[in-house]
Order: structure tokens, then sequence, then C-alpha cells
């Protein structure tokens, strides 16, 4: 295997166009018809019927089977709770119905309900303390689901009468909510077995359960659970005492006391006489808040009389937080009087604050103009009108008042906001303001709200002390404001960035502006106002770095910087373009990163800059791109200096570089960056002055000079991928070219000489490759010898012309040699002769036959 061979010619002629099309898939039309991927496979089982005589057609039945259940279905049992809650609203009936959406409709749609509120306030709530809960009846058998120790404890217990209250001790919150909602079924089931009494038992001894504060974290909870008892109690008494005065005709909406017949009002009054008689104050307090809306049923002013009544009943609750959520309760469905009573009431401000921070955004933008009457008639002593102000402006942030009364709205607010002295305060106010100002108004407002800020803040360097509150104010800016033109344009935007004096807040601020105009900036830009801005944010971030820098902020900074390059562009004024790089150049020298960039974006100053660069596999990969960069513009002598400078590096490059912090061997990076450079010699253009190839014979000899690692295979791997250059070379027409570059397939035409050079350039390859074969086998490397082996071999099956006999012979004894040892992969080797045989049946492959019939698999035995 290791002679020496001489052949006229070594690589056979290709017709890359040919070889393409038999490259082509084929391609067979396929019929979708209903198919979806997404659609459940439909399974078909045909069975044939017995007992069919023979040539008749056999009759089948087919069943079809959907796709496997859905396993989160599957955990619900089929009680899925979309449609409990579809069948419970269907269960009401078209009265209740039209009651329902009138209650709705009395508060508008931007009132968020009580069972919005409901869950978020069980969510926020919790306990792992025990509770404890008096039971006024014994349990129903099978109905409990609380826990075992509970229900063994109940057991214990004797049967006591009905009415007989029964206390159960350390139970855990979802026990204790459990057996709240068994109450609650409880007090339905009472109610439609006609147990009224026992209905009215349930929900007094749930009410008592309100007096109990000892966990007092639980306790919203439990407000929650008990008033949905209570709720359920008011509904079941209202809509009897309805459906009594419908009888025979349907009792109309907006229907008065005269409409009411007697038997209706007399049941009314009942339930008021036995609420009446409840001898403790916060049960009978609770349960006639519950029915409050049954006094419409017996008087024309409806709750009008009986409000002040409860509300001064309150006060003789000890408990504050006890009185302090029984007012909530009476207060729940009674907004518009809260709001009415708001404007009757002198010292209102505090009650007027917790009205718009507890009620929906939308509630309240939709009455801003109302709120800001009420604002401005407040007493400013108890509670200071810029607060109030500020929890308007956070409503308005996110919901939108009516846009005809937008201006009015900002004017009114700002007049009160402006006039705060202290800088505190004024900025915790104006930084809400800002967002609605951005939200619904031009850049002029904004530029004025921004003035004000500055004009605040600057005095006495107050803004030191309100950094977040200002950092804040940019990001609402940034939220709204897309156009950087126009962002820009704002007279005091500028003035207002450089009240960040504190470096690293600076450099935060910056930070933030950089990437919302990466994210934004669509179209490249030449804007001077956007570029001498943007060069000044950018380059108050380069500045930021000294020698403590970390290597992940230096790497982030240096992309947002790169970002900003990309997006520069000056069309075909190559002047302005090298000019700006120039000064980016100056400007950001420390970040090695933008530098490179630079070098991608201009290639007029690359000889200057990639020297500069510490990292040599960078300068490496720029001085090939830029070559390449420079090929393809047609500037052949600039090429030829860059493919000339990387060969000179080539020397330069360690044994082992800092991947990550982490020491690797740099033979890996090597081989790839000398595969792109022999790809791309293909196409350059021998220089008239150095001879034939002399650039790829200056890169193999600088391989051969290289001082690789001990036991190393790399310098022979780029012998072995040099031949399929050189193949590649000697044809009539390259596999690919540059336009309106002449490359050697031009200049030489096909020359003997110029093949002659190729094929002295192959041999010596081929033996120095044989030779370091010979070596192998001599040190007992025979794995390391059948890989490289293997390796050269498909290089001269793929591009050698197997029709010379020695060549043919020389490609048999690299296959032997690869598998001598059995280190070779099977079912690589087995695909291999696969494709040779195929090629051999080609017409102009034919030669091929008698090499594949020498080419044997070996087994390691």
């Amino acid at each position: 295997v290791f002679s020496v061979f001489c052949v006229t010619r070594r690589s056979r002629w290709r017709k890359y166009d040919v070889e393409l099309q038999r490259c082509h898939a084929e391609s067979l039309p396929v019929e979708f018809g209903d198919y979806h991927p997404l659609k459940p496979i439909m399974v078909t089982d045909t069975k044939t019927r017995r007992g069919a005589r023979k040539g008749s057609t056999s009759s089948s039945s087919s069943s079809s089977s959907s796709a496997a259940p859905d396993p989160l279905s599957s955990m619900l049992d089929g009680t899925d709770p979309l449609s409990m809650f579809a069948a419970a609203s269907a269960s009401e009936t078209p009265a209740m119905s039209k009651r329902k959406e009138k209650e709705d409709d009395a508060v508008g749609p931007d009132f968020e309900s009580w069972s919005a509120k409901r869950g978020e306030i069980l969510a926020r709530f919790t306990t792992t303390e025990k509770l404890s809960i008096v039971s006024p009846f014994s349990q129903a058998p099978g109905s409990s689901a609380v826990s075992e120790k509970v229900r063994t404890r109940l057991e214990e217990l004797d049967d006591l009468e009905e009415g007989s209250q029964r206390e159960l001790l350390n139970l855990s919150q979802q026990d204790y909510a459990n057996r709240i909602e068994e109450l609650n079924q409880s007090l339905k089931e009472a109610w439609a077995s006609d147990q009224k009494v026992k209905a009215l038992k349930i929900v007094i001894q749930c009410s008592k359960l309100l007096s109990d504060t000892s966990v007092i974290q639980f306790y919203p909870s439990k407000f929650v659970l008990i008033t949905d008892i209570l709720d359920t109690f008011g509904r079941l008494v209202y809509d009897r005492i309805w459906t009594m005065c419908s009888d025979p005709r349907p009792l109309p909406d907006s229907f008065t006391v005269e409409d009411v017949n007697d038997t209706a009002k007399e049941t009314c009054l009942n339930w008021f006489y036995k609420i009446a008689s409840i001898r403790e104050l916060l049960p009978r307090l609770y349960v006639e808040a519950a029915i409050l809306k049954c006094n419409r049923f017996l008087n024309k002013s409806g709750i009008q009389d009986t409000l002040p009544r409860l509300t001064s009943m309150i006060r003789g609750i000890g408990d504050p937080l006890v009185a302090a959520y029984a007012r909530a309760y009476l207060c729940r469905p009674l907004l518009t009087e809260m709001m009415e009573r708001c404007k009757t009431l002198g010292n209102n401000a505090l009650l007027l604050n917790s009205v718009m921070r507890a009620f929906r955004p939308e509630f309240v933008a939709a009455r801003a103009t109302d709120f800001i009457c009420m604002i401005k008639d407040c007493d400013e002593a108890g509670f200071p009108k810029h607060l109030l102000f500020g929890s308007l402006g956070r409503s308005l942030a996110c919901a939108d008042p009516p846009e005809s009364e937008r201006l009015t709205i900002l004017n009114e607010a700002w007049k009160v906001i402006t006039k705060v002295r202290s800088p505190r305060d004024y900025i915790s106010c104006a930084e809400i303001w800002v967002e609605f100002t951005c939200r619904h108004f031009t850049k002029r407002e904004v530029n004025t709200v921004l003035a004000d800020i500055i004009k605040h803040m600057t005095p006495d360097r107050a803004f030191e002390d309100a950094y977040t509150q200002l950092q804040s104010v940019i990001r609402k800016i940034l939220t709204y404001f897309h156009d950087f033109s126009v962002l820009f344009s704002m007279e005091r935007f500028l003035p207002f960035l450089d009240m960040f004096q504190k470096d690293s807040v600076r450099v935060e601020v910056c930070r933030s502006i950089m990437e919302v105009f990466i994210k934004h900036q669509v179209e490249p830009t030449r804007d001077p106002v956007i570029l001498n801005a943007m060069l000044h944010i950018c380059k108050t971030m380069h500045d930021s770095v000294n020698a403590l820098t970390l290597e992940d902020e230096k790497r982030s900074l240096a992309l947002l910087i790169i970002g900003f390059i990309r997006m520069v562009s000056f069309g075909r004024d190559f002047e302005q373009q090298l000019s700006f790089c120039v000064e980016a150049r100056a400007t950001f020298c420390n970040l090695e990163p933008v530098l490179v960039q630079l070098i991608h974006a201009c290639a007029a100053y690359s000889f200057i800059t990639i020297p500069s660069l510490s990292s040599i596999f960078s300068r490496l990969s720029l001085c090939l791109l830029s070559a390449q960069v420079a090929l393809a513009n047609q500037c052949l002598s600039q090429a030829d200096a860059f493919f000339k400078a990387a060969v000179s590096i080539l020397p330069e490059v360690p044994r082992s570089i800092s991947v990550e912090g982490k020491l690797r061997s740099s033979e890996s990076f090597l081989l790839d960056f000398i595969n792109n450079f022999l790809a791309t010699l293909l196409v350059v253009p021998d220089h008239p002055e150095h001879g034939v190839l002399y650039l790829v014979r200056g890169l193999l000899n600088m391989v051969q000079d290289y001082t690789w690692e001990d036991n190393s295979d790399a310098k022979v791997r780029v012998y072995i991928s040099a031949l399929p250059l050189l193949a590649a070379m000697s044809q009539e027409t390259y596999i690919y070219s540059i336009p309106k570059v002449d490359s050697n397939e031009t200049l030489y035409g096909g020359d003997p000489k110029f093949l002659s050079e190729i094929n002295k350039l192959c041999e010596t390859l081929i033996g120095q490759i044989l030779d370091h074969l010979k070596v192998l086998g001599r040190d007992e490397n025979t794995r390391r010898q059948g890989a490289l082996a293997f390796s050269l071999f498909g290089v001269l099956v793929s591009h050698g012309d197997l029709r010379n006999n020695k060549l043919s012979q020389l490609t048999v004894n690299l296959w032997n040699l690869s598998h001598k040892h059995g280190y070779c992969d099977t079912r690589i080797s087995v695909r291999t002769l696969e494709h040779i045989k195929h090629q051999a049946q080609q017409p102009d492959m034919a030669h091929l036959t008698d090499t594949v019939q020498r080419l044997a698999l070996q087994t390691r035995t």
C-alpha cells in the first residue's frame, strides 16, 4: 500500500450539474384528502363474517374508535367544573336571570363582582394554625369531607337532639372550609325540605363564628366563607317572597310596594320579626343584612330607612376588626350609596382613597371626573390631596377614562401635583401620572411633564434621593414611545437623563434605552438626532468599563452597542458610513467585540483594526472574512493581502486556548479555520508574479512547519482535506465561483502545465500521508491508522480517477488497511459499499464495478 506510484492524472472529470440531478430526492404525489395532523386518529376494525361461501363477497362490520381519552378529563370523574357552572346557570329561571342582569346594570359592567374578589381573598389569607368550629347540628352520614381524625372524634360523641351544638377542634384550613361548605349544603337541603327554622338556625350559628378572631390572619377567608352562607340564605328568602308575588302574574322588575300581595308582605314581615328576636347582636346584624333587599317588598324607600339603624347597631360591637368587617358586609352591595356619602361627609378623604384603591380601575376611570370633583372638595388636613391624586393616577394608568375628559383630568391633576413642595411627595405622585400622560398624549405634553419634574428635582440635588422614581419615569416613557426620532426630539429628555449622576444608575438607564431601541428599531437609520443621542448613550456605557468590570458585564454592554451599530446605514453614501465607523472605533476602543463588529461593517480600515485585537482566532476569522468580502467586491489586491495576513498569523496560534474559563486544545478550532480557508482558495485566482498555486503552497507549508500536539494526526488530516480542493481545481468548470471574478479555470483554461502542477502537489501530499500511516503502523497505533486510511480511501473514491490501475489498487489497499484490525464501523462500511455500487451503475462510472468486487468486509475475528 505504501509503494510510490506515478500516474498521468490523479482526479476524474466531474459533471457537477449531472451529479446534482442524481442527488435530488424522488418526488411522489401525495393526496391529503381530509387528513390533518391535529385531527383525532380513527381506527377501523374490520372483521370477516365466518362461514362465507368461497367466491362470494364477504360482509364486514366496521367499528371506529376515537383517540385515547384526555387524561385531564379522566381526573374529573365526569364532573367538568365548566359544565357544572353551565348547568347551574341553566337551572336559573328567566325571572332570576333578568333580576341578576338588572343588578349588574345598576353598577355597570366595569364593577368588579364579589365572586372575583372572593377567590383572591381565599388564596391570599391562609394559615397553618389549627382552627375550631361550633357545629349547629349532628353530621349527616357519609357527607363529611373532613379528616379521618375529626370523623373518629364525631363518632365517639353521643347523638344529641337536633339543634344541639358541637365544637370541632384542631381543624386544618381545608377541613374548616369543607365543614363550612357542608353547612351551606345543609342550609339548602333544609330549605328545600321546607325546614325554614332549621335553615335560620344554621345561619345564626355560622354568623356567631365571625366573633372569633383568635387566628387573625385567617379571618378574611373565614369572612368570605361564612358570608357565602349568608348570601345563600338572603337569596333563598328573596326568591321565596318574589315567587309568592308572581302568582298568578309575574312581578315586573320595577315593581313597587303596591304590586306586592298581602301574603308576601306578611311572610316578609315574619322573617324580619324572627331575626329581630335573635338575642346576640352580631348574628342579628348579619342575618338582617343578608335579607336587606327584602325591605323593597315592605316600603317605598327600600333600604334607605334601615341602613342608618344597622350602621348604628355596629357601634355596639366591641372588637374593632369584627366591627370593620361587619361594616364591609353591610356596604358591599351599596356602592352608589357609598359614593353619595363620600360627597356629603366633610372629612371623607380617607374613605374616598379607600374606594379608589379597592375598586377596579375600569370603574374608577369611567367616573374620573366625579372623583376629581370629590377630591377638590376634600379637606386636606387629614389626608393630602396629592395622595388622592396618586390613587386616582394608578387606576387611570390601567384603564382609560372617556376621551373627551382626558385633557381636563390631566390639567386638574397637575395643578395639584405641581404645588407639592416636598420633592419626595412630588416625585412619588408625578411618577404615577407620567404613565397617564404617555398613554394618551403626544411628545408635547410629555415634554412639559419632564420639564416640570426637572424644575422640582434639580434644586438642592433632590434627584439623588429619587433615582428609583426617576428610573420608573424613563421606563414608562420607553413603554409608549418607540419612535426614537420623536423621543430624542423632546427638548427635556436628554436634560432629564443628566439628573442620573450616580454611575451605576446612569449605566442602567442607558442600558434600558438601548434594549428598547434594539427591540423596536426595525429599519436602519441615518437620522443625525438619533445617531448623536445614541452615540452619547453608548459612550456612557462604554466609559463605565474598567479593570474591575466582569466579563459578563462587558459582553452584555458590547452586545447592546453592536445592536446600535448594526442599525446605522448611510446607504450608498460610503464617506458618511466610513466617517461614522471611524468615530465609533475611537469611541468604543475598550470593547473588543464592538471592534470586531466594526470590522464586519467596514473593510476600509481592517488592516489597522484587526491587529489590535487580542483574540488570535478573531484575527484569523476576520482576515479570512475580509478577504472573502474583498474578493466578492472584485478587490483582488486587498483580498490577496488579507489571505497573506491570515497565513502569517497561523504560526502564532497557541496549542491551547481559554474557552469559558477553561483551557482547551486549539487544534479543532484551527482545523475548522483551515478547512474554511481551503474552500475559499478554489475561487482565488493566482497572482501573476507569485507562481502557480502560491497561496495553497504557502498554507500547506505553514501546516508543515506548525508545531502540532504530540501524537496528533491534525497535519495529515489537513493534507487529506487539501486533496478534494486540488481535484476541484483540475476541473474545466468549477463547482462554484464569484461573479465578475476570473478563477484559475478561466486563467489557465485547462493548461497541461497547470494540471501537472496539481498532480505533483497531490503526489507529494499522498506520499506524506502514506509515510504517516507507516509510522503509525510501527508504533502500533492501529486505530488511528485505520481511521486515517479510511478517510483517504473516501477521498480517492470520490475524487480520484480509478480507471488508473495503480490508483485503483491503492484504494483497495487503503480499504483493507482500514479494516485490518477491526476498528472500522461496520455500518459505515456497508453504507459506503452500497454507495459505490450505486455509483458503478452510472454510464460513466462502470469502471468502479471491478474495484467494488475487490472490497471485502472483514470481521473483528
